[in-house]
């Protein structure tokens, strides 16, 4: 019997990552999720992305400590407050930006690939409704997606290249919720709020809680999540 394809999925523990390793199992691949503790202030979400990736039957789950706040220059990482009830997401880059994240998680995404022998990496990007960042265009991507292929000895010698999927890349949040409730995604299991209190409840006022609030009420179902606002 041939053995999967292996793909590594970033997993953040958010609604958006858990929709993407859905969507990497349906399309046959065996799942390496990989998720960081990067000194975000909203930790809850590890704890969430190990629900998800035992719920979604991933073959394996890496959680790498990386010490980003000792950086700082982020509202997610430093003494800096979270913007709530913006009006204006996707204007601009907010302070919730984490300088170089993705590339640094993607970086980190690329060796276990290497080592694990996986020519695919997801990613839960998206550049429709989001906050700005960017560091989630597929132009991006499209760079990494080169660098990587420029960078590795696994595709330097062997000729075959890696491939970085965003399938949310161009969906709203409202697709995004219909397609995870279409895959059987527990939403009940994720966490995206930048500021949760202590018992990990979820602001309701943060661009991530916003932005998932809003592709809820559109897609006309119920946000399983526990809010203090």
């Amino acid at each position: 019997m041939e053995s999967k394809r292996i793909a590594v999925v970033l997993l953040s523990g958010g609604m958006d990552s858990a929709v993407v390793l859905a969507i990497a199992r349906l399309q046959g691949f065996a799942c390496e999720a990989i998720s960081f503790d990067y000194g975000q202030r909203h930790r809850f979400e590890l704890e969430s992305a190990a629900r998800v990736a035992r719920a979604l039957g991933a073959a394996g789950h890496t959680v790498l400590p990386i010490d980003m706040r000792a950086i700082g220059g982020s509202a997610l990482t430093d003494d800096i407050d979270v913007p709530k009830d913006r009006s204006d997401i996707g204007e601009g880059i907010p302070v919730t930006y984490v300088p170089a994240r993705n590339t640094v998680f993607l970086s980190y995404a690329l060796a276990l690939a290497e080592v694990k022998g996986a020519w695919d990496i997801f990613i839960g990007v998206n550049a429709l409704d989001y906050s700005g960042y960017p560091d989630c265009r597929p132009e991006y991507i499209e760079a990494f997606r080169r660098m990587a292929n420029l960078a590795t000895k696994a595709s330097t010698e062997s000729g075959a290249e890696f491939q970085i999927h965003s399938p949310l890349s161009e969906m709203r949040k409202v697709d995004i919720v219909r397609k995870g409730a279409e895959l059987g995604v527990d939403f009940s299991m994720t966490h995206s709020c930048y500021d949760p209190d202590g018992e990990g409840r979820s602001c309701g006022r943060c661009d991530a809680c916003l932005l998932r609030l809003k592709g809820f009420e559109e897609a006309g179902m119920e946000d399983p999540l526990s809010y203090v606002a």
